[in-house]
């Protein structure tokens, strides 16, 4: 019996990781049908936040130190939201309703943010800050202009190689600087220290429960609970959930359907860097860390339904569960005690390994979704004719 409770226990501590990663992509892919590859790169820069605020707080010392998990939560919401809301306002807007372009595209930015990561440097914070001063600057100004329908395109072809090549001119001056061209992560994988509070356990008979899989499981149900009230008491949840439906009729009641599409963006971007602040504590980061939940969270969304949170989180406890009950041998060891049941037992020690456990699990999910190929809630009304 315990070995089937420390089971359960590991099963929903790895489904509360799924539904954290996956509630952001919920909400992009769910509600804006945009198929975000970039989703695990925006974890990572959650999980990198965390990694900065932690060296930060160490030179305060032992007692401020460990709080610094409270002001990591923040700001890696803050720093992937941001980079959320610079992508969709830079590339995902012009790409909307053309999915496999889209998908493409935030292949491609997935790619970008994971060499930026290795390469990132002063000297390249400095060019781009500028640039962007430059350039967005620039354009803040000349749109104003009553004659931007007929210079714009004049204009952007000036001032996009002007800035590039005035930041790049200042990168090369400031290269000389040995401190500014040092690398600040490079590709290797770093390690994020948990306070003493997440350290431990809590001891139970015949197993423990590590105090990180409790935060993260309490983590997990305060974001959920929030992105509940959020969609479904607040103004602007409201706005979203009308664009979602009918985004022509909301455009039409007033409704600023581009910021609406922005905010959202940036709200799920924002949950993945929760996600990435939390899954620093299970190991090491390092700039491929994302690669390792896309796949994962994209299952979650879609066996749990579209843009349903409640699909989303059924799914993610089945995942999790069937996962770690699968993969760590415990069916396998419950069923050999049982000497009639020797060929279920010898069935499961065959996928008793992690690969093979991800096996089961995709064929499972395959067979599932031929019988509910919406997921466990389909989408209903105007959503489900998208």
């Amino acid at each position: 019996m315990s070995a089937l409770l420390e089971g359960l226990f590991n099963g929903i501590s790895i489904g509360s990781v799924l539904l954290l990663a996956a509630l952001g992509l919920a909400i992009v892919f769910g509600l804006m049908g945009v198929i975000n590859l970039a989703h695990g790169e925006l974890m990572m820069l959650g999980a990198y936040t965390t990694f900065v605020v932690q060296n930060v707080f160490k030179g305060f010392g032992s007692p401020l130190f460990d709080t610094y998990v409270l002001f990591a939560l923040p700001i890696a919401f803050l720093v992937s939201g941001l980079a959320g809301l610079l992508l969709e306002r830079g590339v995902i807007r012009f790409l909307y309703g053309r999915p496999l372009e889209t998908l493409l595209a935030t292949w491609g930015v997935s790619l970008i943010l994971q060499q930026f990561v290795r390469s990132v440097n002063g000297l390249l914070v400095i060019s781009l800050i500028v640039f962007c001063l430059l350039f967005f600057g620039a354009m803040t100004l000349l749109t104003r202009r009553l004659d931007w329908e007929r210079i714009g395109n004049l204009a952007i072809g000036v001032t996009l190689p002007l800035s590039l090549a005035i930041a790049g001119l200042l990168g090369y001056l400031l290269s000389f600087n040995p401190v500014l061209a040092r690398p600040w992560f490079s590709a290797r994988n770093v390690d994020v220290t948990a306070p003493v509070w997440l350290r431990g356990g809590l001891p139970l008979p015949g197993f423990q429960m590590p105090y990180t899989r409790l935060f993260i499981i309490i983590l997990t149900a305060l974001c959920l609970l929030g992105t509940y009230w959020f969609l479904n008491k607040s103004s602007w949840g409201l706005r979203i959930r009308a664009v979602t439906q009918n985004r022509q009729m909301s455009a039409c009641l007033g409704i600023p359907t581009n910021q609406v599409d922005a905010l959202t963006f940036a709200l799920g971007s924002g949950l993945a860097g929760v996600a990435g602040c939390a899954i620093s504590f299970l190991g090491s980061v390092g700039p491929n860390v994302g690669q390792n939940y896309i796949v994962d969270t994209f299952m979650v969304v879609v066996v749990g339904g579209v843009g349903n949170l409640l699909g989303t989180i059924i799914a993610a406890m089945a995942i999790g569960v069937a996962n770690y009950l699968i993969g760590s041998g415990t069916f396998a060891l419950i069923f050999g005690s049982v000497e009639a049941l020797k060929p279920l037992t010898d069935f499961f020690t065959f996928f008793s390994t992690t690969s093979m456990a991800k096996v089961m699990i995709f064929a499972l999910i395959i067979a599932f979704l031929q019988f509910k190929p919406a997921g466990i809630f389909p989408p209903k009304g105007r959503t489900a004719e998208l």
